[in-house]
């Protein structure tokens, strides 16, 4: 059995956690909420999961030096615009564990991955990333998963598979960590376009068509910074693309039907309360299409929606007249 610390409090961390204790595992959470930390710690439950119950081997701290210290792996799922702030204040009590990522997203002032962040920060550091189709509703409460772990390090893949893979959890292993991580993070532009079709009343046709030819554009990005074409048609590509596309779970396809409906950026944080991974994204992946002057016209058209007042009616019909292509 291994310590393991999980680094954010949120539905996916406490989720992780829960899967982890029931393993046997000795888990601590870092929160940087006083609230959070207490409800988990006394109610054992976590305000983001109602369903769910939080193991007595769980406890959680506000103390990151006291999180860290002592464990064989760190999980790291804050969101990725609190990535770099949040590793600062661990790096250092960091010895030889290997650090895991399981948030999904990018660094937008850099337009960096967040393994290309830890790297930075810690170069000596052994980093892996875990993605897949992974609703934290689900994960919680034991419904059956399947995941994909990829790093560089051999080590760290087989101790993660090793460590956390049990009837319902499933785990893969991959060498690509470039593409797991770009399709993870690329994927919630799509389900907040599908979203925002979705409260168009669109159809059946018209979302498998933005799934497939969004699967196209994350490939094509995916495969420009470095990743391999077939990742993108596994768990963390078609399968994190099909579940947070479909599912009523998604925050991401929630955020799109709040824009669907015609509420603005700052009034759908509001409604979701949660961070929206893709709202962060859908500027960082517009600057990366143009930077590897990759064809991506969904992800423009979006970008169009929230940041040139293009109508989410007016966008459909953009996309449906462009310019005659073939597959």
């Amino acid at each position: 059995m291994k310590n393991i610390c999980i680094i954010g409090s949120g539905s996916w961390g406490c989720a992780l956690a829960i899967h982890c204790a029931k393993l046997g595992n000795q888990v601590k959470i870092w929160s940087f909420s006083e609230e959070e930390a207490n409800i988990i710690n006394n109610e054992r439950k976590c305000k983001f999961l109602p369903m769910a119950v939080m193991p007595e081997n769980i406890v959680c701290t506000t103390n990151i030096k006291e999180a860290v210290e002592g464990t064989d792996i760190i999980l790291h799922v804050t969101p990725s615009k609190f990535f770099r702030e949040t590793l600062k204040k661990y790096k250092d009590y960091i010895t030889n564990q290997p650090l895991v990522i399981c948030s999904k997203g990018f660094e937008a002032s850099t337009l960096s991955t967040l393994s290309d962040v830890a790297i930075q920060e810690i170069p000596n550091v052994k980093v892996g990333v875990l993605s897949g189709p992974s609703h934290a509703e689900e994960v919680s409460i034991g419904v059956p998963t399947a995941l994909v772990v990829a790093s560089k390090d051999y080590d760290l893949k087989y101790l993660v598979q090793d460590s956390f893979m049990n009837e319902n959890m499933r785990i893969y292993t991959s060498n690509d960590m470039q593409g797991v991580e770009l399709g993870g993070a690329l994927k919630n532009i799509i389900a907040f376009c599908l979203g925002i079709a979705a409260e168009l009343n669109l159809g059946d046709n018209s979302f498998a068509a933005l799934i497939s030819r969004g699967l196209t554009e994350i490939a094509r990005l995916g495969v420009a910074m470095g990743g391999d074409h077939d990742t993108f048609y596994g768990l963390s590509g078609l399968g994190d693309l099909i579940v947070t596309c479909l599912s009523e779970h998604s925050r991401n396809r929630r955020a799109g039907r709040c824009i669907g409906r015609g509420l603005t950026v700052e009034q759908t944080r509001k409604e979701i309360g949660m961070v929206i991974e893709s709202i962060d994204n859908i500027e960082v992946a517009y600057e990366l299409s143009k930077k590897y002057n990759i064809e991506m016209p969904i992800t423009h058209t979006v970008y169009d929606v929230l940041y040139n007042n293009l109508a989410p009616r007016d966008a459909v019909t953009k996309l449906m007249t462009r310019e005659k292509k073939s597959e």
